[in-house]
């Protein structure tokens, strides 16, 4: 029976300071790297261990599952890092900070930025702070400007049925570093989550998520491995 487990990345500089982060590289704070820790640590003593990891291109993500993988004693796995695991992307507001952009655009306004499931939020100026057009990590790829929660389901799908299906039915078990939307992408699909209360899906940091999954991947169990 395959085996898979989610964690979202520990607690980052961003997540900390209530802005919105997307595609932009921020770090871990001493509390994520924390989380991370402990996640590694309630995996062994839960007994899980595994044979494949996968996460995004940022750091917050790869950092998160490095340091889960040291407190197992199991930085020797071999880890797929793929920009199609990368967090939604914010567009226009990246690095703004949430409250204020909820007082000069409306509560109603960001909450449909942030929780519709087709509405991307506004494009980012040109040549802007937050522009990746540069960056190494992503060269040759198409970068989104932005993203709706379905466009970010949209390209982490297609990964998962191309690279991830294969090695959890082939009997791999599976450890995925990842970040709130990338891995509200995941859960709706295996979980069949309908598209009007998958927004609604809060996903803590640095909680492992445990899928007990059949042969065919149908899901048979779900649960935060803290409460069980």
């Amino acid at each position: 029976m395959p085996t898979l487990v989610l964690i979202r990345h520990g607690q980052s500089a961003w997540n900390l300071e209530n802005r919105f982060t997307g595609w932009w590289d921020v770090n871990l704070t001493e509390k994520g790297e924390a989380e991370a820790r402990a996640a590694g640590e309630l995996l062994t003593a839960k007994g899980h261990d595994f044979d494949l990891c996968f996460t995004s291109f940022q750091t917050r993500a790869i950092k998160t599952l490095n340091i889960a993988l040291e407190s197992m004693g199991r930085l020797w796995l071999p880890v797929e890092k793929d920009w199609r695991l990368n967090e939604r992307h914010y567009g226009g507001l990246t690095g703004l900070d949430k409250a204020e952009t909820a007082a000069r655009h409306g509560d109603e306004q960001v909450k449909i930025w942030r929780r519709s499931f087709d509405v991307p939020p506004p494009l980012p100026e040109a040549d802007g702070p937050y522009d990746l057009s540069a960056d190494r990590r992503y060269a040759g790829i198409d970068i989104p400007r932005t993203e709706s929660l379905k466009d970010t389901i949209d390209r982490v799908l297609p990964y998962w049925n191309s690279r991830i299906a294969p090695e959890l039915q082939a009997g791999k078990r599976v450890l995925i570093s990842a970040h709130g939307n990338s891995l509200r992408a995941l859960v709706k699909h295996l979980s069949g989550i309908p598209d009007d209360e998958i927004t609604g899906l809060e996903i803590p940091t640095g909680q492992p998520i445990v899928y007990e999954l059949a042969d065919d991947l149908t899901p048979t169990d779900r649960y935060y491995l803290s409460e069980r």
